[in-house]
């Protein structure tokens, strides 16, 4: 019956390890997603920036016309919204 009371314990704080290991992980998944959003932020900050500066502006809202297929993405250009197809 010991060893029974031991396996239960073993168990029970396996599954506790369990718990924090995943918890860990989310955390990280988190982080590195956050760090991914502002690398982009910034990159994109950076040819704005450039765009303005040497006036093609036009140029990178042409492209942005050929990349978007989310119209809530294509509205915060001012680009013709697409029309959606049904699945």
């Amino acid at each position: 019956m010991h060893e029974k009371n031991n396996l239960d314990k073993l168990k029970a704080q396996h599954k506790k390890l369990e718990a924090r290991i995943q918890a860990i992980e989310a955390r990280n998944k988190v982080a590195e997603r956050k760090k991914d959003t502002r690398r982009k932020i910034l990159v994109g900050s950076y040819y704005l920036e450039e765009a303005i500066k040497q006036g093609n502006l036009e140029e990178i809202r042409n492209q942005m016309d050929k990349f978007l297929t989310r119209n809530s993405d294509r509205s915060l250009f001012d680009l013709p919204l697409l029309e959606e197809v049904k699945a």
